[in-house]
């Protein structure tokens, strides 16, 4: 299901690095859109992978990627929310 706008991603449909969503536009192949995804995660993700995906909405080679095909749209926005007031709180700390 695409992480945008909640398009129902066939469960056989392989997708490739280039793959959009047919409604909005958006990479399939990218963070937003995988089961591993978890903001909050170490770089936010439940896979061990190596390095940080710094755009987690663009498409990438990420070699654990594995399609989230039903996908709660609402709870990644809020813990994306809940992660970055986090870490705002966390700066403040040493911003003065």
């Amino acid at each position: 299901m695409c992480w945008k706008c909640g398009t129902p991603i066939a469960s056989d449909e392989v997708l490739s690095r280039s793959a959009i969503c047919s409604i909005c536009g958006e990479y399939l192949h990218s963070c937003k859109n995988c089961t591993f995804y978890e903001p909050g995660a170490h770089y936010d993700c439940h896979e061990t992978i190596d390095i940080s995906v710094s755009d987690k909405e663009t498409a990438n080679f990420c070699e654990y990627f594995s399609p989230c095909r039903m996908f709660n749209k609402q709870k990644h926005r809020v813990l994306s929310d809940d992660v970055q007031k986090a870490r705002n709180a966390f700066e403040q700390l040493f911003s003065n």
